[in-house]
Parts: structure tokens; sequence; C-alpha cells
């Protein structure tokens, strides 16, 4: 059946994920090449994009990192094509190098680069706010609120992009990544196919005598776009009074709700910003002019903060704004609701009555409403009957999957190397070995850094005895930048064991290929990346490959390699047994179990003091396994021989 984000018939309404939405104003917007690098929360968007090939008349591909991803893109819009990039926002770090160079030459088939950002580190290392790369870039940036501003505004912005050739910002944050709305469809543009690259080294090769010019056309384009922001139909004024309040990103939808829910809509004057830069200062003066007080909501850094109290300085306005900065108090003297989320900043200060931390919500932004009219706190209702729902869940950290073949060689590498080696740590699902009893994971800088930090970390400790150095690495960040590290690794002989987790797909982020699989969701890969092979074109001569639910072979493995010298590397080869289910087709022919003769003078526990599964539990003061769970690796059986296989259900 086809896809309405392909073949929807225009009118129509579907009830769309905002990732889904903007596959879809991409569509309609006539995109030709996409290219990504798979990063929570923007991960359902190219796999959508990959899931629909077959539908559609785009190109497709997933890169090795975000750099390359960008770059593959850059190409393809200098070439003609209308083109969209996508990844998580610390993959904007990855990919600056060549982002800010596209800005100078311009992107003549379209360029849009989606920065999904994470306030609230919901599966990121950091919060960073990527409106910041649009001011050092001199890119356009569009935030949507909405499921219909998903679709509208990447549609809106790749048809900008291509008008004026000039890359643009789309910037998301998790909630509208993930968020479900209704999102009415449009006609699909039908766009020529690309004319190929167009000769023209003053404007597409910026050595410096043709880079300063290009900036100067980067300055008269920014003046442009300028223009066009102050007549957005995605900066919209409503409502009067002496208050006013501006909301970009999904802190507009908290303010449309929190209004509703104190009743306040249409007694405050509301601007709503949703092309915020560059910023639309003939609008700004007009909202600004007669307000007594201005609140500005936007999650994460005072851009937009920053830039309005200088512009109502230079314009001399007299009013007081209040956001995250110093300058500006609530009437009622206190932050809203009383208490920010995740407690108090550092020194139990904040600088302004808002937080630069965290995610916002509907009840801070009434809170705050409340606060600037000089309102009553409104108390919470609470229920007479059920549960009490002002509880706190129950904490449930998060752990490897049962079967997981890096729990297996975590496992095998403590009990080898133990507690003093340090264990250099990457961006994965094996970053969840810092928890115990595994304890795999001593520091980690970001995605790529493990093996080039961890030889740091050797040299810098090299004097110590004991202090051996162990790097932990999945196939797909090896492949995105870890490469690069194990050659700097063998040219500056560096000592540290490298253990290359190979579960054969990107599994953290929902089991996109690499160029290592053998088989994705949708057939075979045909051109794989062999990891033994490029390892040993590197050169490396202390080389073991193992099963690690091969216990006694991994340990034996990792004994010979620790007994040597220099760079050594171990690739553990196990497919992810949720991916094996979905592309392989495994099914689990048998469980463990504790056999009956185990704990009758109460448990030895070793089971869950080194393994942790989280297939067993304890049940009247004994270990069992949940057979549901279980994935039927068997690496529990070789370590006790209490722990028996019996068959399974073929789940």
């Amino acid at each position: 059946m086809a896809s309405p984000l392909i073949s929807g018939t225009p009118g129509q309404t579907h009830l769309l994920l905002g990732n889904e939405a903007i596959v879809r104003g991409a569509v309609e917007a006539g995109v030709q090449f996409i290219s990504c690098y798979p990063g929570t929360p923007s991960s359902e968007v190219p796999d959508t994009f990959f899931r629909l090939a077959s539908e559609a008349a785009y190109s497709f591909e997933y890169s090795v990192n975000e750099k390359v991803a960008l770059e593959v893109g850059g190409g393809a819009t200098l070439a003609g094509a209308l083109t969209l990039v996508t990844m998580k926002h610390v993959g904007v770090n990855v990919a600056a190098d060549p982002l800010l160079t596209l800005a100078y030459t311009g992107t003549p088939g379209g360029f849009v680069l989606l920065s999904a950002d994470d306030p609230g580190c919901h599966s990121s290392q950091n919060e960073q706010d990527n409106r910041i790369y649009a001011r050092l870039a001199g890119l356009p940036c569009l935030e949507p609120c909405s499921a219909q501003e998903a679709k509208d505004m990447t549609r809106a912005a790749l048809a900008l992009s291509r008008e004026l050739g000039t890359p643009v910002l789309l910037r998301t944050t998790t909630r509208v990544n993930h968020l479900r709305g209704p999102v009415t469809l449009a006609e699909p543009a039908v766009l020529p196919k690309p004319v190929g690259f167009q000769k023209n080294p003053s404007r597409f090769v910026p050595i410096p005598a043709f880079a300063r010019p290009m900036h100067l056309r980067l300055l008269d384009m920014l003046e442009k776009l300028r223009g066009l922001a102050e007549v957005s139909p995605f900066n919209v004024v409503s409502g009067s009074g002496k208050v006013g309040v501006l909301a970009s990103g999904i802190s507009r939808a908290y303010l449309a709700d929190a209004l509703l829910e104190t009743d306040l809509t249409g007694t405050v004057k509301v601007l709503d910003l949703g092309f915020t830069y560059p910023l639309p200062e003939k609008l700004l003066e007009t909202f600004m002019t007669g307000l007594s007080t201005l609140l500005i909501l936007e999650e994460l850094e005072p851009v937009l903060e920053t830039e309005i109290r200088a512009l109502a300085q230079r314009l001399g306005l007299k009013l007081t704004i209040i956001g995250k900065m110093p300058g500006g108090k609530m009437p009622g003297g206190k932050m809203p609701g009383g208490k920010m989320p995740g407690g108090k900043m550092p020194g139990g200060k904040t600088p302004g009555p808002l937080p630069r931390f965290g995610e916002f919500s509907v009840g801070l932004v009434a809170a705050a409403l409340r606060n600037v009219l000089g309102l009553p706190a409104h108390d919470a209702p609470t229920c007479s009957a059920g549960p009490d729902l002002a509880a706190p869940l129950a904490n449930r950290p998060p752990n490897l999957c049962a079967g997981c073949p890096h729990r297996a060689t975590y496992v095998a590498v403590r009990k080898i190397y133990g507690d003093n080696a340090v264990y250099s740590s990457d961006i994965g699902c094996y970053t969840l070995g810092i928890l115990p009893p595994l304890k795999a994971a001593d520091f980690l800088l970001c995605m790529g850094s493990s093996i080039s930090a961890g030889c740091g970390a050797a040299k810098a400790s090299s004097h110590l005895k004991n202090q051996d150095v162990v790097a932990f690495i999945g196939d797909s960040t090896f492949f995105h930048s870890g490469i690069t590290g194990l050659v700097n690794a063998l040219f500056n002989r560096h000592n540290l064991l490298v253990c290359i987790l190979d579960n054969r797909t990107t599994a953290m982020t929902g089991h996109q290929p690499n160029p290592g699989v053998d088989k994705t969701t949708i057939g075979d890969n045909p051109v794989r990346v062999d990891i033994e092979k490029l390892v040993a074109g590197l050169g490396i001569e202390h080389f073991r490959k193992v099963n690690p639910l091969n216990h006694k072979a991994t340990l034996k493995a990792i004994e010979e390699l620790k007994g040597l010298s220099g760079v050594r590397v171990l690739l553990a080869e196990e497919p992810c047994p949720l991916f094996a289910r979905r592309a392989y087709g495994k099914k689990v022919s048998q469980v463990a179990y504790v056999a009956e003769g185990c704990g009758l003078n109460g448990p030895c526990g070793d089971c869950l003091d080194i393994l942790a599964c989280p297939a067993f539990y304890k049940e009247g003061g004994k270990v069992a396994i949940d057979p549901l769970l279980c994935s039927g690796c068997m690496l529990c059986l070789q370590l006790c021989p209490n722990i028996k296989a019996r068959k399974g259900d073929a789940k």
C-alpha cells in the first residue's frame, strides 16, 4: 500500500509524527537528494526516507558521519539538486567545517540542514542550542512548533533556499520531532531534473581572493532574508495589551496552551516567532512599541533575548524585558512555579527568572505568565480518588537488552583487566556499560573519541603500573570517526587495547545500516566493508576476532592481547538480538532457566552481580529467569553451573 507521505491526496489530513511531517514537507517541495547520519531525535526522518525510497523519485543515503553527509549534500546542491541533510544537534559540530563554507558558496539547487536539538538531554551528551550556528554561519533559521508547521516549514525552507541559493537551517527539538498532530497535505511541486554543475570558480572555490567577496555577498543575503522575515507568515502577532510575550520553537505551543489554561487568550500581546533569524527588526519595533513588559520564551540559551535587548536599547524603547538574563524581575519576585525542574543552578542562583537548562512546559509558561501579570499562583487541582499522580515514578535506569553481545564483551574484558584498567567509552548502546556491575565506561568525550582519548590517557599514565587502557567503540561509530583514531594510534605507537563491538547494525538510533552490515531491514548489503580486512590493511599486527557469546574463546583472546604491547584490536562480532529477529529472521529456540538445586542455602548471586541481564529477577529470595525476556544467548549458562537450557517458544 502506498504511503500518504509520498502519494497522499492534497487536502487530506493525516495524524503524523513531527519527523514524518518533515518528510512530507520535503516531498511536497520536490526534494531530490537526502543524506544523513542518524541520531535521536532526528532518526525517523531518514529512516522514513529510506523505507519509502522505492516509491519515490528522490535519492537517499546513510552517510558514514555528519560531515560526509553535509559534503555529499553540498555536492548535490552545487550540481542543482534540491537537497535535505539531517542530523542531531551534536552532529552539526562534526559538519560545521563544510557548513560554514557552503554559506559562502551558496546552494544553487537549494539546501536545508535539519538540526534536531535535544533540550533535557533525553538522548544526548549536551543541550547545545544550534540557533547559534545560524548566527555563526549566516543561515536563515526556521523553528516549527507543531506537526503542521514541521511540514509547512520544511517545504518553505527548501523553496526559500532554492529561490535564493542560500542554505537554510531548520531547527527542531525533541518535543517537535516526536509529537503527533494533524497535518493537512498540499500538492507536491514538480521540479526539473538537476541541471548539473555549472562552472564558476569565483563563486565555488573559496580561496582567499574569492572568499572575501563571498562574505560580502553573504552579508547582503542576510539583509534580504531579514526583509522576508518581516513579512513571513510564520511570524504572527495576536492579542493586545501592555504586556507582551514573544515565543519561539516549541515554547509557542506551550504558550498557546498556557493562555487557554489561564483564560488569558487575547489579554496579552503575543508574537509567535517561527522565522527566527535574521531577526525581523521592524516587526519587533512595532510589536514592542507601547509595551511596558516583554516576556521572552525560548528554550536553552537567551539567543533571541540578547538580540532583542540590544534592539530595544538601540531603538530607545522603555520596557522591562524578562527572560533568562539579569535585568528583569518577575513582579512576584519568584521563578515560575517557585522551583525549576532539575533544582537550582550552581551556587543556588539563576541569572534570570527563566532557566538556561532543560525543557520548558505548559505549567512553567503559565506560571511565568501569572508572575508577569501579577496574578496569584495557580494551585494544581488534586484528585479525590485514584492513584497519587504526584508520587514519583519508580526509577528505571536504561540497561543493555537481554542477550546483548556488548554485555558479554564487557564481562570478559573485566575478568581479565579488572578494576585497575581505565575504560574509554564512546557513543552508542555500549555506553550503558557505565552501569554496575559492568562498570566499563570511565570517560567519554564525543562520538568516535574512545580510541583517540584512550591513547592520550595511556600516554599520560604510561609510568604507572597496572593501569592499562581499554577503548570500546561500536561498528557504526568506528566507521563514523573511529578509523582516524586507530590510524593515529598506530602512527604514534600508542599502547592500548581497542575493542570494536560489531553488532552488525547501528543499534542505538534504530537499526540503520552502516558500511559494515551484511543485511538491512529491507534487504542485503552487497558492498559490505569488512572491518577485519580494514584493520589488517592499516597494518595492525595484534588482532583477534571472537564471537563474544563464546565466553571461553573470548577470555583466551583478551588474555593473549593483554600480554602484548602497542595497538591491539579485539573485534567482537555478533548481531544485536533485536536486529537479528528483524533482519535475519532469527528465532529463540532455547531459553535459560535456574536449576531447582540453586539457592537452597541462598543464591550466590553471581548471575546478578556479574551479568545483570534484565531477564533475571528475584522471586522468593531466589533468582529466576523470565523466559519471555530471555534471548537464548546462553552466556549465563557458561558462567554458572546452576543455569540450564530448555527449548524456547520460538518467539
